[in-house]
């Protein structure tokens, strides 16, 4: 549904984005993550048809962004960090507003009000002046007038920005029941908001993509290595240097948690068989025996403070 091929972005001598490639399945919902000034607001803008790229190829629904924008933009709802309101409307009138920018025909416009008022949970403010709602509301409304002409493509640019914490939950739930008869990319650099809503997630870091993969399996990634917690009933220093002697090991790292110690055994390929043997012949209880994961923080930030490199890391999903 969506095809970014080798985008490119510069401001006079400035690079905001470097050589992005990625894609969007149709009912996909996607992330665009990355730290602030990471390029992910310079990449949607020319995604949605609001600015020129220097370099690259941009398709929505098949059709070019830049040589067919106005059938791009007849497909496509963008909602920038702050909704384009008018504080002097009410809801209901300025969802006529944008009905009619987008040229529904006016026998529609009535029957798409009434839908997205139902489904952004805003009839009780329709008759409200905007400048009066509430940030949450205001958000709803921006969704609202994304959803008002009934496009395929969503791009949604930091969604739940500046929201309370039940907003954010709200917002959320919206954006997630709206994936799979919707393609939708989001940008973010709040990691919650990835593993609630994305199937899929793009890291970029410094405008270049730096990771391509699942929330859950950036969560399992260690380049290279694998990560085991063993607890162990015997004798902490020969427990740690016999761990340290099995084939394989890089590393053994002490970890104390609730006052129950236990190590952190570091080393390429499938270390449980190895460790688990060298425990039994020693004649050592063996209580626990697990591998760790990385959590999303750790991913986000491990890739996010190396310097990228020239073509982006693609990890499979």
């Amino acid at each position: 549904m969506i095809q970014v091929e080798h985008l490119t972005k510069r401001y006079g001598p400035n690079t905001a984005v470097q050589d992005l490639s990625f894609q969007v399945a149709p009912g996909e919902i996607l992330g665009l993550l990355g730290p602030n000034g990471a390029g992910k607001t310079t990449t949607l803008r020319v995604l949605a048809g609001f600015l020129p790229a220097t370099e690259g190829k941009v398709q929505v629904a098949g059709f070019d962004v830049f040589e067919q924008p106005m059938e791009v933009k007849r497909r496509i709802g963008y909602l920038p960090e702050l909704p384009p309101l008018y504080p002097e409307m009410s809801v209901e009138g300025y969802l006529g507003f944008v009905a009619r920018l987008k040229r529904l025909p006016p026998r529609q416009v009535p029957g798409r009000i009434d839908a997205v008022l139902e489904q952004c949970s805003l009839g009780e403010v329709q008759h409200r002046l905007l400048g009066r709602l509430s940030k949450g509301y205001r958000q709803r409304v921006g969704l609202a007038q994304v959803l008002i002409h009934d496009p395929p493509v969503l791009i949604l640019d930091e969604p739940t920005a500046g929201l309370d914490p039940r907003q954010i939950l709200e917002v959320r739930q919206l954006i997630k029941s709206l994936g799979g008869s919707r393609t939708i990319i989001l940008s973010t650099h709040i990691l919650p908001e990835v593993s609630a809503t994305c199937g899929r997630v793009v890291i970029i870091n410094r405008g270049q993509v730096v990771a391509v993969d699942t929330p859950e399996n950036l969560s399992r990634r260690r380049t290279g290595a694998e990560r085991l917690l063993v607890r162990i009933d015997g004798p902490a220093d020969q427990v740690k240097e016999a761990l340290g002697a099995v084939p394989g090991v890089a590393a053994v790292q002490e970890e104390i948690s609730d006052g129950v110690t236990g190590w952190q055994v570091e080393g390429p390929g499938d270390l449980g068989p190895a460790l688990a043997r060298e425990v039994v012949q020693r004649g050592w209880g063996l209580r626990e025996l697990r591998p760790l994961t990385l959590s999303l923080e750790d991913i986000f930030i491990e890739l996010t403070t190396a310097e990228p490199s020239a073509e982006g890391e693609e990890v499979a999903a």
